[in-house]
């Protein structure tokens, strides 16, 4: 495999292709929609929410952890999760700034 040449791109463009890929998956969607209606940190409560199993749940919480858009605590043998709001406001401003630069073109 070829590599990604990520450093021939800008820092925004890099930082909202990794948002992107970390909304790319419907559940990701639903546990941040869950997170963010919830507006506190959640433990356990995630897994009874979705379709799947608790590995499946805790690789999508892995992503979107690594994208920055959640934060999770360790509290005793649970970790806790919650929006980081701060990243959360740079991915509304990337995104409304993605959209805004490119025109439609029909």
């Amino acid at each position: 495999m070829g590599t990604s040449k990520k450093e021939k791109f800008s820092t925004s463009q890099n930082r909202l292709a990794d948002l992107a890929k970390a909304l790319g998956h419907p559940a990701r969607i639903a546990i941040l929609q869950f997170l963010a209606a919830k507006d506190v940190c959640i433990c356990g409560d995630i897994v009874d929410e979705l379709p799947l199993s608790q590995a499946t749940v805790s690789q999508h919480l892995a992503e979107l952890k690594q994208a920055g858009l959640i934060k999770g605590e360790i509290e005793g043998p649970k970790v806790c999760y919650c929006i980081n709001k701060k990243a959360w406001q740079e991915a509304k401003q990337l995104l409304a700034q993605f959209m805004t630069d490119v025109k439609s073109c029909c």
